[in-house]
């Protein structure tokens, strides 16, 4: 029988006027303040007669995170997560020409922190939950959807508290999250593409901290830490890391070439080649390293007994961290500098042989006729990492088509998502979670 037909008009409109007004509930983390958001996506699942349960974090009731749950039959297994996360990066309120938290709604855009990373997909994951209440539809699985705290700086708040109080959340068999988003343009052609990501690196967070003697700054000697500290970073400067291109990666760029947007066969030079001219595709090819503070010093006329650094490693996936910091230590060779592990993470890749990816690949086809569906590595890490560790099948799936004048707006300024991709969007994103669950 049929399903009911969906107004897509009237949900476009719906979205709008919620992401405008979620994009206003100050949720930038730090601090976070993530309860706001539960506050405000619990006051819609009330009006909609909806229950969810609210988890705090270790006694914290500003960071909690919000999971609503519609049972289904578990014909066909395991539930499905949608997945979204509630905080947002700070921002450089001089370099926007809107206000970040406004939502103002604008030349058929909703622009805001967190427009595209991450509340509008939160809104249209939202919807298509709404609507499965609303108009009844069958499920076959738990449809689930979580909206967690924490995910900018490393989820300790969110997901994974989870893993660490609430391991029963996350016991799923699918999860639809970011981390793989479309685009109109792909190696400089024209052409409709959605990634899906089904795997990322590794954050590998490390502070290097340098002792030496202190003294005065008239009476120069060779124990100064903040010189240890620079010749230490330069070596990482020239330390010559190789390229190692994971299965995905060879896999991403052959689907690329069969579908007639990469020209050259992509062998190991052909991506070398490419590694050399863009900075993304050198990234997901190999061991990164950013330099991203560097503390030293009291006083002018001090030499300090201390200098630390702050370097952003990630990981290929699959990457050994522990292998990875013994390099490092070799590279740096010097005993007077400690190397610090602050933060890491890594997870497999999650498969493509899944009738979840199938289902997705042929829902963004049936929406947009020529696209290409291609795998994706992110440079970045997401809440997916935790999920994968456990062996759950994630993927990043915001089914956008994002022109490249708004690709560098995630994390920048001005950032805005398409009212069309808002609608785009919740129609893929609804009819793969009835491929799935009906």
């Amino acid at each position: 029988m049929a399903e009911p037909a969906i107004d897509w008009d009237a949900w476009t409109e719906q979205a709008t006027e919620w992401l405008s007004a979620y994009i206003r509930v100050d949720t930038v983390n730090p601090p976070g303040n993530e309860t706001r958001a539960c506050d405000f996506l619990g006051a819609i699942l009330d009006a909609e007669g909806i229950p969810y349960d609210l988890y705090t974090p270790d006694g914290d009731e500003t960071r909690k995170s919000l999971v609503a749950r519609l049972p289904g039959t578990g014909a066909r297994g395991k539930p499905l997560i949608l997945l979204n996360h509630t905080d947002v990066v700070p921002f450089e309120r001089d370099h926007w020409t809107v206000e970040p938290l406004g939502g103002e709604v604008r030349d058929g855009y909703v622009w805001g922190r967190g427009a595209m990373d991450m509340k509008g997909m939160g809104i249209m994951e939202l919807i298509t939950f709404l609507i499965h209440r609303r108009q009844g539809l069958p499920l076959t699985r738990d449809l689930v959807f979580m909206a967690v705290a924490d995910e900018e700086a490393g989820s300790a708040f969110g997901v994974e508290f989870f893993d660490r109080a609430h391991p029963e959340l996350l016991d799923c068999e699918y999860v639809i999250n970011e981390g793989g988003g479309g685009s109109t343009e792909v190696l400089g052609v024209e052409r409709n593409t959605f990634n899906i990501g089904v795997a990322e690196k590794g954050p590998l967070w490390l502070l290097l901290r340098a002792h030496g003697r202190p003294g005065h700054g008239s009476v120069p000697h060779d124990d100064n830490a903040a010189d240890r500290l620079v010749r230490a970073l330069q070596r990482i400067q020239d330390w010559d890391r190789p390229l190692i291109p994971s299965p995905e990666v060879k896999e991403y760029f052959q689907q690329l070439h069969d579908a007639g947007i990469l020209e050259q066969e992509p062998t190991a030079e052909v991506l070398a080649g490419f590694a050399k001219t863009n900075p993304r595709i050198q990234s997901v090819q190999m061991n990164s390293i950013s330099l991203t503070t560097l503390t030293a010093g009291v006083k002018h006329n001090v030499i300090p007994a201390q200098a630390e650094a702050t370097l952003d490693v990630r990981l290929v996936p699959g990457y050994d961290p522990e292998e990875f910091i013994r390099e490092i230590t070799e590279v740096i060779d010097d005993e007077k500098v400690d190397i610090e592990r602050v933060f890491g993470s890594s997870s497999p890749a999650s498969p493509l042989d899944t009738e979840l990816y199938a289902v997705m690949t042929r829902e963004a086809k049936r929406a947009i006729e020529d696209a290409v569906v291609v795998p994706s590595v992110g440079t970045g890490f997401t809440d997916s990492r935790v999920f994968r560790r456990r062996g759950v099948t994630s993927y990043g799936f915001v089914p956008t088509l994002t022109a490249s004048a708004d690709q560098g707006r995630v994390h920048g300024n001005d950032e805005r998502v398409s009212i069309e991709n808002l609608r785009l969007g919740m129609q893929i994103l609804h009819h793969t979670v009835r491929g799935i669950c009906g």
